[in-house]
């Protein structure tokens, strides 16, 4: 599944109530973690992430403590103490990320949390659930294989990238328009696994590679130096872009829409990310229709959805599109889009 539809699978998990424990597959870079972490901030929950790759059993554990013999009648016994990382109160999401890349011995301390709810004398919370996510081994990721009666307790689902799941959480200001209209052009180089190499383009490497150039540093570092090299190329291009700034204020009737594949996607992201509120976003889709073919005006109308719903705007624009024959006609072929 994609990384969007993983999202709303684990926000069906919550709403349900289905404190199912839940393993997450996929490959290093495409954000497993990070996508559990915006679940429970969307749904106010508490978020603790556990790398049990990192940790030893007595971590998880906890330590034995001789129980205080003060009536003669617990003499050599000992209790558990928990570590003080574990819930103990609240609602949340207890996420054991990492988990085949622990030993085996730490998988089965780990099986006792996830099977049982506790370790120990420690009891995992009523609202907490228990997500876990790892690497395939087709990664080549150094984990270890899970045991099969622990995996027949998870539910499993597995997430692969996909440019239109960044692209959504691009658009919410977290990604550079520059990088967000290369990968549009390069959608190969969102995620592209290098053996060989320690640097290369994935999700997570993109999202630091976001940083680096809003600082104006070379991304080479995150992405590697071949998707860097292509990134700057098409950054270069960037002084070609048409006036976006007058399109957006309709004032683009004298501006063509460029004839090089590269700026094309360019401009039209450019306009998708930059609209600041509906009447923007509409001069825009209407010089696209005017200038651009069918596909260009397609792939805008997708982003500026995005961009209406995600600003509350998306009555307003319908009230807009409705007062226009041209686009109402669009609309008809495209009402999924609304």
């Amino acid at each position: 599944m994609t990384p969007s539809a993983l999202k709303t699978y684990l926000n069906s998990l919550i709403t349900h109530q289905l404190y199912l424990s839940t393993m997450i597959w996929g490959a290093p870079g495409i954000g497993k973690s990070s996508i559990v972490s915006q679940v429970a901030k969307a749904n106010n929950l508490d978020f603790i992430d556990l790398r049990l790759s990192q940790l030893a059993p007595t971590d998880l554990r906890g330590l034995p403590v001789a129980v205080p013999d003060e009536d003669d009648t617990q003499k050599g016994i000992s209790t558990w103490y928990p570590p003080e990382f574990l819930p103990r109160k609240g609602k949340g999401i207890l996420f054991l990320d990492e988990l085949n890349m622990a030993p085996p011995v730490m998988q089965g301390v780990a099986q006792q949390l996830i099977l049982d709810r506790r370790v120990g004398s420690y009891q995992v919370p009523e609202d907490w659930f228990i997500w876990a996510a790892g690497n395939r081994k087709e990664d080549r990721a150094s984990v270890f294989e899970m045991p099969a009666p622990l995996a027949n307790r998870f539910l499993h689902l597995s997430v692969e990238p996909d440019f239109d799941s960044f692209k959504l959480y691009a658009f919410d200001g977290n990604i550079d328009e520059q990088i967000v209209s290369f990968l549009a052009y390069r959608t190969p180089l969102l995620h592209k696994f290098d053996p060989q190499q320690s640097s290369w383009p994935s999700p997570r490497s993109w999202e630091m590679a976001n940083h680096l150039h809003r600082a104006k540093i070379d991304i080479a570092p995150a992405v590697g130096e071949g998707a860097a090299a292509e990134f700057n190329a098409f950054v270069s291009l960037y002084r070609n872009l048409p006036n976006l700034e007058a399109i957006l204020q309709e004032k683009g009737t004298a501006i063509a829409f460029p004839d090089e594949p590269s700026i094309r996607y360019a401009t039209t992201i450019g306009l998708a990310m930059r609209a600041n509120d509906v009447k923007e976003f509409y001069h825009a889709f209407t010089w696209l229709v005017k200038k651009a073919t069918a596909e260009w005006v397609q792939l805008y109308a997708v982003d500026m959805m995005r961009q209406m719903r995600s600003k509350g705007q998306i009555g307003a624009l319908a009230v807009l599109i409705k007062q226009d024959a041209k686009l109402q006609k669009f609309f008809k072929d495209y009402q999924d889009l609304l």
